[in-house]
C-alpha cells in the first residue's frame, strides 16, 4: 500500500515567513501544469524529429525518388497514363511536379475510396512505386503529433497541453528572473552538483528558449480545433470577395485536406470557385487538359515543384498550388493558388502571399518554421530546439525526484501553499486570465484550483491504493 500525498511538501520546505508568496505561488502551478505538459511535450518533440528528418532525407510522399535526367520530359499526360494504368479503374486526382530534374513525378490514383501514389520516371513514364497514400513512417509520426491517433479527443489533450505550456513558459521566467543572483546567473549555467546543477541547467535552458518555445506553442494552437479553428482562424480568413465576383462551389478549401493540413492556413475556411461561366480572365488558350493548364502553371510562374489538383465533379476547378507547409518551396512568401475553370480555362481566382491577412501571413511564416521547411538550416535548428524540449522536461522530473526527502516514497511532494496570498490576488487571476485567451487551459486550470482550493487543502492527506 502507497500513499500520495498530494497537498502539501515537506515541513521543512514550507516557505519562510518573509519569502515571496508569489514565488511560491507560481512553483506550484508550475509544478502542476507540468504534471499534465511533461508527457505530451515528449512526445511532440520525438515525433518532431521523426517529421523532421523523414521529410529531409526520404520526402513525405516519395517526391524524393532519383531518376536519371535526359534531354527533355514527356507530357504530362504521358505519365498521368502511366499512372492511371498501373491501378486498373483508378482516378487520377493530382499531379505533383518534381523540384529538380533528377527527381521522380508524383501523381494520386484513386480506387475505391483508397488513395495511392504513383512514382513515375517523367523522362520514360516509368512506374517506380506505388504505395498508398499517407502510409510511411513521416504520417506515422504525423498522426501522433496531430492528435495522437485519438481523433477530436486527441486534438483536445494536445491543446490542453500547448496552453498550459504557455502557463510554464510564464511561471518558469517569473521564477528564474535574475533578482539577488544577476543576470550572469540567469543566463549561464553553474556548474555545481547534484540537484543545484540540474536546477542551473534547467532554469538557463528554459530561460533561453522560451521565447521559441512560445512561437512553437502558438503556431501549433493555430492548428487546435478550439483556439485556432473557432476563434482564431474563424476571423483571418482570406475574403472570397476579392475574387472579383466569381461563382462560388458549396466546397471550401479545406476540402481539399486529406488526413493532414495541405491548404494554406489562410485559405481553408474560403468557398472554393465553381466553374462553368465565363467569369475571370484569360488563361489556357484551346482545350482545357493536364498538358495544357501544366504549360500555363509555368507560364504564369509555377517553375520546379508545385502541385494540381484535378477538377472535382461538374463544377470543381484545375487548382494550382505551391506552399512551404508542403514542402513545394523554401520560402513560404511565394506560396501562390491559382483555380482555373474546367471549361473555359479562364483563372478564376489568383492568391499570393501579398494577399492574405495579417494573422494569414504569420501563420505562413510561422508553419513553415514549426515544420523546419525553410531548408537544411532550419531541420538543424528544430532539431536542437526538440532536444532542448526533451532535456527540460528530463530535468524537471530528475529536479522533483532529487527533492523528493527520505521517506516521502509513493508521495508527490509538491510545492508548498503560500502561507500570506490571498488566492484572488494569484492563482484566481491568472486563471481567469487564461481562460480568456485558451480556453481549454483556462478550464483545466479553474477545475485544478477548485480541487486545491476545495480539496486539497483542507484535507491533510489525500490517499489512495495503487496497488
Amino acid at each position: 500500500m502507497t500513499s500520495i500525498d498530494l497537498t502539501r511538501a515537506p515541513a521543512q520546505a514550507q516557505p519562510r515567513s518573509g519569502a515571496n508568496p508569489f514565488y511560491f505561488a507560481a512553483w506550484r502551478w508550475h509544478f502542476y501544469a507540468g504534471l499534465f505538459v511533461i508527457p505530451f511535450f515528449c512526445i511532440l518533440a520525438v515525433t518532431g524529429l521523426m517529421m523532421l528528418w523523414i521529410s529531409w532525407v526520404d520526402g513525405r510522399d516519395g517526391e524524393r525518388t532519383q531518376v536519371i535526367p535526359q534531354e527533355a520530359a514527356l507530357a504530362v499526360s504521358q505519365q498521368a497514363e502511366a499512372a492511371t494504368a498501373a491501378i486498373p479503374g483508378g482516378t487520377l486526382k493530382q499531379y505533383v511536379a518534381p523540384r529538380r530534374d533528377d527527381l521522380a513525378a508524383i501523381f494520386r490514383v484513386d480506387l475505391d475510396g483508397e488513395a495511392n501514389m504513383v512514382v513515375v520516371d517523367p523522362y520514360t513514364a516509368e512506374v517506380l512505386e506505388i504505395f498508398p497514400r499517407r502510409s510511411g513512417w513521416y504520417d506515422f509520426a504525423d498522426g501522433i503529433h496531430s492528435d495522437l491517433m485519438l481523433g477530436v479527443t486527441g486534438d483536445r489533450m494536445l491543446e490542453i497541453a500547448a496552453s498550459l505550456g504557455m502557463v510554464l513558459i510564464a511561471t518558469g521566467l517569473y521564477m528564474w528572473w535574475p533578482r539577488e543572483a544577476g543576470w550572469r546567473a540567469a543566463l549561464i549555467p553553474s556548474l555545481g552538483r547534484g540537484r543545484a546543477l540540474w536546477r542551473s541547467l534547467h532554469g538557463v535552458l528554459g530561460f533561453w528558449i522560451s521565447i521559441v518555445l512560445a512561437f512553437f506553442l502558438v503556431s501549433g494552437l493555430a492548428w487546435a480545433g478550439i483556439w485556432g479553428e473557432k476563434m482564431v482562424q474563424a476571423w483571418s480568413q482570406f475574403p472570397a470577395e476579392k475574387w472579383d465576383n466569381v461563382p462560388l462551389s458549396d466546397d471550401i478549401h479545406a476540402s481539399m485536406n486529406h488526413d493532414r493540413k495541405e491548404v494554406p492556413w489562410a485559405l481553408e475556411l474560403t468557398p472554393m470557385p465553381a466553374s462553368g461561366s465565363h467569369a475571370g480572365h484569360a488563361g489556357v488558350s484551346g482545350p482545357v487538359t493536364i498538358d495544357t493548364v501544366d504549360a500555363l502553371a509555368r507560364e504564369i510562374g509555377f517553375d520546379a515543384r508545385y502541385q494540381l489538383n484535378l477538377p472535382k465533379g461538374e463544377t470543381g476547378v484545375w487548382t494550382m498550388g505551391r506552399d512551404s507547409m508542403n514542402t513545394d518551396d523554401t520560402d513560404p512568401t511565394s506560396d501562390r493558388t491559382v483555380h482555373v475553370d474546367q471549361y473555359t480555362g479562364n483563372i478564376l481566382a489568383d492568391v499570393r502571399y501579398a494577399d492574405y491577412s495579417l494573422a494569414g501571413k504569420a501563420m505562413a511564416v510561422g508553419i513553415a518554421l514549426h515544420m523546419g521547411t525553410l531548408g537544411l538550416w532550419s531541420v538543424l535548428a528544430n532539431t536542437v530546439f526538440c532536444l532542448a524540449v526533451l532535456f527540460l522536461c528530463v530535468s524537471s522530473v530528475v529536479m522533483w525526484w532529487k527533492r523528493r526527502p527520505a521517506g516521502m516514497a509513493g508521495r508527490l511532494a509538491a510545492p508548498p501553499v503560500p502561507r500570506d496570498m490571498p488566492m484572488w490576488q494569484g492563482a484566481v487571476l491568472v486563471g481567469l486570465a487564461v481562460s480568456l485567451a485558451f480556453p481549454l487551459a483556462g478550464l483545466t486550470l479553474i477545475t485544478v484550483l477548485a480541487l486545491d482550493v476545495l480539496v486539497l487543502q483542507r484535507l491533510p492527506a489525500l490517499r489512495r491504493l495503487v496497488s
